[in-house]
């Protein structure tokens, strides 16, 4: 067997800086980088998806951005299989791929495989189309703990497919051990908390003189309100907005808070990341 490619990952809560280390490691290292965010894939999500511009990018090549109307989906599976071919075909011209981006699952998708397909279920997803978010969650809490810890709460669709999954087998399958396809260095952006919070605070208060409000009524004139709150909290809050269901005021408040306890949750995530990688390295140092 040959070596395994090199690529280098970078992960990190939302806001903590993973785009600007993402260039500046790719400058260094003569790289190209690879999204690995769920919302960046899609065109006219600029504001709210907080998307890299290109002075931001300085140069350096950047991949699955804009790749999708919003009206369309991109799966998991879908990333998995892009960065896969992008992986090799940057990788052949001689540069370090680098993935960065704070959608844990689709790193999951590429390094450690899906669970087994289960094909949708037409019949359950018109019966959940009106059940709250929470109602999902705790449907999913009492009958699969674990991967109900493991879901964005705020995310229906992955909800939604994680019912579908549960009615099929159960519970959602634990993705097994199987080897990393790749060499694979992480690189981990962990902000002391108070500092984190402060960037969330100020990033969040700034996108609304940008032109946020405006974003979102020309996104929604393309897709219908259930498809609008998938987009993310940015695209849900102002959605309620826009319908009536909350003041202007209300707005800026409550991304805070939520994407404040969203952070929380990734910082779990990395924290279960970083020790599993501890584990599998110190075998290889035994044997060294």
């Amino acid at each position: 067997m040959g070596a395994k490619t090199r690529i280098l990952c970078i992960a990190g809560p939302t806001a903590s800086g993973k785009t600007a280390r993402a260039v500046s490691e790719a400058l260094a290292r003569d790289g190209e980088v690879i999204s690995v965010d769920s919302r960046q894939v899609y065109r006219m999500l600029d504001i709210g998806a907080e998307k890299v511009t290109p002075d931001e990018m300085r140069g350096v090549p950047h991949h699955l951005i804009d790749i999708r109307d919003p009206e369309e989906t991109y799966t998991a599976a879908d990333f998995a299989k892009d960065a896969a071919r992008l992986i090799e075909e940057i990788s052949a011209r001689g540069k370090l791929p680098i993935l960065a981006g704070g959608t844990h699952f689709y790193f999951d998708a590429l390094l450690r495989g899906l669970p087994e397909s289960v094909p949708p279920d037409r019949a359950l997803r018109a019966r959940l189309a009106h059940v709250p978010d929470e109602a999902l969650l705790a449907r999913i809490r009492a009958r699969d703990p674990r991967r109900a810890g493991e879901l964005d709460p705020h995310n229906r669709r992955r909800l939604i497919r994680a019912l579908e999954i549960i009615e099929s087998q159960g519970a959602v399958p634990r993705r097994g051990a199987a080897a990393v396809p790749y060499d694979v260095e992480w690189l981990f952006i962990e902000p002391e908390l108070s500092e984190l919070r402060a960037r969330i605070d100020e990033r969040e208060a700034l996108k609304f003189p940008r032109g946020l409000v405006a974003e979102v009524e020309r996104v929604r004139a393309r897709v219908k309100d259930a498809r609008l709150d998938e987009l993310g909290l940015e695209y849900r809050i102002v959605g309620e907005y826009l319908r009536g269901e909350r003041t202007y005021e209300s707005m800026l408040p409550a991304l805070r808070a939520k994407l404040w306890q969203y952070a929380r949750r990734q910082r779990a995530w990395l924290r279960k990341l970083r020790s599993e990688v501890i584990a599998e390295e110190r075998p290889n140092q035994d044997r060294s």
